[in-house]
C-alpha cells in the first residue's frame, strides 16, 4: 500500500495554511498571511483574521493542489486544526474541512495545533524519537511536553502562567518602536547589541519558584522590567540603545526556555529535544538550545524556520500520522475548540 496523501488545513490565528503530504514527504505548503492587516493594530484582531481566512481559503487550496500536482479527489484524508486558537478563525478552517470531507467522501481528522507543531519535524528529519521532549514556543503558547506517541501520548510538563514567549517579543518590540510581529525584528536587532548590557530578570527560576513551577514559564515580569528600564532611560533624556535592550531581553527569554527544557529532558530521562512554534525560528534560541543540550549529551531537532510558524504542512503531517497508525477519524459534527487541551490530540 502506498503512503497516504493527506491535505491539512490550518486557520488557528492569522495564517491560512494548506499543506499536502504523502507519508513524510512534503508536496505543497501554501500560506496566505493576514499579518499586514493586523500590523497597524500592533496585534492580531480576531474578526479581521476570520474574514481573511474566508477570502484566502479557496485560492490557497487551489495553489497547494497546483504545487503538489494533485486534484482534491486524489487525497486520502483531510486534516484540520480543531484547536486551540481563535474561535472564529478555527471555525473557518473546520467548516472548510467538513465540506471537503463530506463532498469527497474522505475521512476527517480534527487535530491539535500544538501536537501538529511537533509532528511537522517528521517532514524534515524523519520519524520522531519515542519518547521526545517538545518545547513549543509561539505567540500564544510556551509549553514543555513529553511526547510518547504524537497521535495519542502527549503529556504536558509545564506551560506559561501569563504571557507566552512570542507575546513578550511582540510587546517588547512595540516598546522599542520595532514592527509587528516582533520576533524577527528583535532577533535581527539583537545581533548588533550586547546580550549582557542589561541584567533583566529570569522568571520562575528562584529556588522557591522551582519547587512549585519547575517547568513553567513567566514572561510578564520580564516584559514589565524592560518597559520600566526604557521609561527610565527616556525620562532622563538619554537615547534608548535598542540593539542592547533587544539582545538583553532575548538572552533572558532564551536562557529560561533552554534551561528548563534541558532540565525537563534530563529529569524525564529523554535524550531528544524538539523545538517548535514561531519563536523556534529565533537564531539565539536555536544556538543556545544546541549548546546546552550537547553539554548534557542530548540531541536537538528544530524544523527549518518556514515550518516553525503556523502552516498547513504541520496539520497534514499529523493527519498523515493518524492515518498511518490507524486512528479513528473525527465525526462530521467536529467542533472548533478554542481551548482544546494538548492532551487531546484528536477531537
Amino acid at each position: 500500500m502506498s503512503e497516504p496523501l493527506v491535505l491539512g488545513i490550518e486557520t488557528s490565528c492569522d495564517e491560512t495554511g494548506i499543506g499536502i503530504v504523502r507519508g513524510h514527504t512534503l508536496l505543497a505548503d501554501a500560506v496566505a498571511s493576514s499579518v499586514e492587516e493586523h500590523a497597524r493594530f500592533g496585534g492580531v484582531v480576531p474578526e479581521v483574521a476570520s474574514r481573511a481566512h474566508l477570502e484566502a481559503m479557496v485560492p490557497t487550496l487551489e495553489r497547494a493542489c497546483e504545487t503538489a500536482g494533485v486534484r482534491l479527489g486524489d487525497v486520502d484524508a483531510i486534516a484540520v486544526t480543531a484547536g486551540p486558537g481563535l474561535a472564529g478563525a478555527l471555525l473557518v478552517g473546520v467548516a472548510a474541512a467538513k465540506s471537503l470531507a463530506l463532498s469527497l467522501g474522505k475521512p476527517l481528522y480534527g487535530v491539535n495545533h500544538l501536537a501538529a507543531h511537533v509532528a511537522v519535524d517528521q517532514l524534515e528529519h524523519g520519524p520522531l524519537p519515542d519518547p521526545c521532549l517538545a518545547m513549543l514556543v509561539s505567540g500564544g503558547h510556551s509549553s514543555l511536553l513529553r511526547v510518547d506517541d504524537v497521535t495519542t501520548g502527549v503529556t504536558p510538563l509545564g506551560s506559561t502562567i501569563d504571557d507566552a514567549a512570542g507575546e513578550a517579543f511582540d510587546k517588547v518590540a512595540r516598546l522599542l518602536g520595532l514592527p509587528f510581529p516582533g520576533g524577527p525584528h528583535i532577533d535581527r536587532s539583537a545581533r548588533e547589541g550586547d546580550s549582557v548590557a542589561i541584567d533583566f530578570p529570569r522568571g520562575l527560576t528562584s529556588r522557591r519558584d522551582l519547587e512549585r513551577h519547575r517547568f513553567d514559564f513567566s514572561f510578564s515580569g520580564l516584559k514589565t522590567a524592560v518597559a520600566r528600564w526604557v521609561e527610565a532611560r527616556e525620562a532622563s533624556g538619554e537615547p534608548v540603545p535598542v540593539a542592547d535592550v533587544a539582545a538583553s531581553f532575548q538572552e533572558a527569554v532564551c536562557d529560561v526556555l533552554t534551561r528548563k527544557a534541558v532540565d525537563a529532558a534530563v529529569t524525564q530521562g529523554i535524550e531528544d529535544i524538539l523545538i517548535g512554534g514561531g519563536v523556534a525560528a529565533n537564531s539565539r534560541l536555536r544556538a543556545m538550545a544546541v549548546e546546552r543540550a550537547e553539554a548534557k549529551g542530548l540531541r536537538v531537532r528544530v524544523p527549518r524556520p518556514g515550518l516553525c510558524t503556523d502552516n498547513g504542512a504541520m496539520v497534514a503531517a499529523l493527519g498523515s500520522e493518524m492515518v498511518a497508525r490507524g486512528r479513528t477519524p473525527s465525526a462530521l459534527d467536529l467542533p472548533a475548540d478554542s481551548s482544546m487541551p494538548v492532551e487531546l490530540v484528536l477531537r
